[in-house]
């Protein structure tokens, strides 16, 4: 069966390179890479007629290659058997890139004074035996009082990407806290870019340009000034070609007019993130990562453009196809708007005429 796989891939666990002992028996590969996600998922499909493998152990290290290019590093979970009496066996393994067995789901319960959201969430990260690179914007970030009360490491990533509009990630040994709508990576790298011409690379497309549901005009946060005893408020514009006239009002007093400055920037973005969104299936591609953006071209005026990868699938099989399907989101660069003059196209749709309605 090994003639039959079309595309480059390579299985290690432990340090140990299986690719070729797998050949004859993998199935599929699939990887997702999830901007909202606290770790990526990988699952793998073996041919387990006669039980040819050795059973995986929880917390295994797994390094998956497409093409030449690490897709996932992460731990094994839990091997799955099924099987049937006329359909034969598989064995699914599957594996997250952060390690559910380990310290980073134990809850902590601890507090830091006129510390910095990098030293608060960092020495959270070494509770859990885990490096932790925090985006510059947010590392900064300072309060009175940080504490964590019965909340895993997993659970104070989640909450404060949620608050500062980033992205929580655990990938192996290393945690990343990153500001979304960003052109690099905590680290400083560029995140990568793909394009998407139709015709060419693209499968099949489903885009809406523009959806004014979840966009907002501005943004408003009430917060306490404790020099003058009273409470205050800030207002920010939202960007966005068509945000309508609803205001995204917090729900909850700030403690300060810095916190209240955090946390309009956050809905700002999340309001120009929210402004359009879809899918889009291409011909494996490897470079495309979560939260790197996308540029499709040759689907229509209004479509073509730039949008952000909200997620990642990668798909290949030993029957020879291999394919990765991206979420979008935040659609820019000429996306959501017919660039064409009047007269270079049909009108725009209108109601018949009174006399035709009778």
């Amino acid at each position: 069966m090994a003639s039959v796989w079309k595309v480059d891939w390579e299985v290690s666990i432990d340090g140990t390179n299986l690719t070729s002992k797998w050949k004859p028996v993998l199935i599929d590969i699939e990887v997702t890479d999830k901007a909202g996600a606290t770790s990526d998922a990988c699952s793998l499909t073996i041919d387990d007629t006669g039980g040819q493998i050795r059973l995986p152990r929880e917390g295994q290290r797994l390094i998956v290659k497409l093409q030449g290019r690490k897709v996932f590093e992460g731990f094994i979970e839990q091997p799955q058997s099924s099987g049937s009496r006329g359909g034969g066996r598989v064995l699914k393994i599957k594996a997250k890139s952060a390690n559910s067995a380990g310290k980073a789901k134990e809850p902590q319960n601890f507090h830091a004074d006129d510390a910095t959201l990098e030293e608060f969430l960092g020495d959270a990260a070494k509770r859990a035996g885990l490096k932790l690179t925090v985006d510059p914007s947010f590392a900064s970030i300072k309060r009175d009082y940080w504490s964590a009360e019965g909340e895993s490491f997993f659970a104070l990533g989640e909450r404060w990407a949620r608050r500062l509009g980033g992205t929580f990630k655990i990938r192996g040994d290393r945690a990343i806290l990153a500001r979304r709508g960003q052109t690099a990576s905590p680290s400083g790298g560029e995140l990568a870019s793909v394009v998407a011409i139709v015709g060419k690379n693209v499968i099949s497309w489903d885009i809406t340009p523009r959806d004014p549901r979840r966009t907002f005009k501005r943004g408003s946060a009430k917060w306490f000034d404790r020099a003058t005893a009273e409470y205050k408020s800030t207002d920010l514009e939202f960007e966005g070609d068509d945000p309508g006239n609803a205001d995204n009002v917090a729900r909850y007093i700030m403690a300060d007019e810095d916190e209240a400055g955090e946390h309009l920037d956050a809905r700002k973005r999340e309001s120009k993130r929210e402004a359009g969104s879809g899918t889009v299936e291409l011909d494996l591609t490897v470079d495309a990562v979560a939260e790197g953006q996308m540029t499709i071209e040759k689907a229509r005026s209004g479509v073509n453009g730039t949008y952000r990868i909200e997620s990642v699938k990668h798909k290949a099989n030993r029957s020879g196809g291999a394919t990765t399907t991206l979420e979008l989101k935040e659609p820019g660069g000429g996306a959501g708007k017919d660039g064409r003059k009047k007269g270079q196209a049909e009108p725009e749709f209108a109601l018949p005429r009174s006399e035709t309605l009778g």
